[in-house]
């Protein structure tokens, strides 16, 4: 049996209570069981992230999802070295790739973004990955409800400013908050998730 066991959880026929928005889709409930809010540390799964989060702006997440296997062909497995040498032939190409999500500005967004990222390598900053994870609060947000959820923070927007200033684009803070909590920055599922403190970065119960 299913149904709702508080403000925005509903529990799963298997018993364990998730978020309305990945209770009924099976990628969305696959996607937030196994990957979301999960650390990601890495510079290509972190590239990977970003761009998907751009091209999510406007769109459903489950569009994105769905379409997921067809962007990691169209990007080269986003391989920031490989995409930074796209060029106009490359954006023509995958502007007709139904595979993806054709927008003209997120696709050349994501090769400006794929130099950028190689534009922080050797530098001051640590890398992209140890860049973006220098962003990380020093507490997360503690949602008892839908309502209480961030859409964005002083640190996301900071993170916004910061990469823009090196090249990035479609890097709004409410994208880049987006961001934090896809790769465990923040854990922002709701107190009585399932998956509340599954990251192993931040408890399950909030700081009294």
């Amino acid at each position: 049996m299913s149904g709702l066991v508080g403000d925005g959880l509903v529990a799963g026929e298997d018993g364990l209570a998730r978020p309305t928005w990945a209770a009924s889709d099976p990628l969305l409930r696959e996607y937030y069981d196994t990957e979301w809010g999960m650390p990601v540390r890495d510079e290509r799964g972190l590239f990977e992230r970003l761009s998907l989060e751009a091209f999510q702006s406007g769109l459903s997440w489950a569009t994105i999802l769905r379409k997921r296997p067809g962007f990691r062909k169209a990007f080269a497995g986003f391989d920031p070295e490989v995409v930074a040498q796209f060029g106009a032939a490359d954006v023509e190409r995958l502007l007709r790739d139904e595979r993806i999500v054709r927008n003209r500005a997120k696709i050349t967004a994501t090769v400006g973004n794929a130099r950028a990222v190689l534009g922080l390598r050797g530098g001051g900053e640590g890398g992209f990955a140890a860049y973006l994870w220098s962003f990380a609060p020093a507490q997360t947000p503690a949602p008892r409800t839908p309502a209480e959820v961030p859409t964005s923070s002083p640190e996301s927007v900071a993170l916004a400013k910061g990469l823009k200033a090196r090249g990035f684009a479609f890097v709004g803070p409410t994208t880049m908050f987006a961001l934090m909590e896809a790769v465990g920055m923040v854990d922002t599922h709701l107190l009585g998730s399932h998956r509340r403190g599954s990251s192993g970065l931040w408890p399950a119960d909030p700081v009294t």
